[in-house]
């Protein structure tokens, strides 16, 4: 089974340093196959040979405090959950020019259509849908410093939660779907 790893809040800012190369050894010794990183952020791809996601997750967080002595969430999703994910981006978003886009990715801690309602969100100049796993979130480059979003950060359900542009997570998906 094809996954990836979503590690949340690495290497942002100069804080929580984790070199890609001991991230994929991490990986490594847990026994997954075929490991990859991409870019410097913690995208993790990889192949387990057993184990369901929530699993994955739970031995893998276990593993990155043991290495690097910090916590470090991730959210671990399967090639069909990334392939759903990637495909249901919406269309306009195509216009990277005018939008500026992101995919949050949700833990199964918070997957529910009803987190929406927890975020705060300004509707006269940015978008936001949920589908399983993920939200997507919009809003007009002109706009964006009128988003409500980045007021996501001082909530709770903030650290249950890790965020890639759309451009991002296309790339995953494509790196996902062409590993051997």
């Amino acid at each position: 089974m094809t996954c990836v790893a979503l590690l949340r809040g690495i290497n942002v800012g100069g804080k929580s340093m984790v070199p890609m190369r001991d991230l994929k050894d991490v990986f490594e010794q847990l026994g997954l196959r075929g490991v990859t990183t991409y870019i410097n952020s913690g995208n993790v791809i990889f192949n387990s040979p057993v184990a369901p996601a929530r699993k994955l997750e739970a031995s893998i967080e276990k593993a990155l405090e043991k290495r690097f002595g910090f916590p470090i969430r991730v959210v671990v999703k399967t090639l069909p959950e990334m392939k759903r994910i990637a495909t249901a981006m919406p269309k306009e978003w195509d216009d990277v020019a005018k939008w500026r886009c992101n995919v949050i990715f949700l833990s199964h801690r918070i997957d529910k259509p009803s987190i929406m309602k927890e975020l705060p969100v300004n509707p006269a100049i940015e978008t936001l849908q949920y589908r399983k796993g993920a939200l997507y979130w919009a809003v007009t480059w002109k706009d964006r410093a009128k988003s409500k979003l980045a007021k996501i950060i001082r909530s709770p359900i903030y650290k249950e939660m890790t965020i890639r542009n759309v451009n991002t997570t296309r790339k995953i998906y494509e790196l996902m779907r062409d590993a051997p």
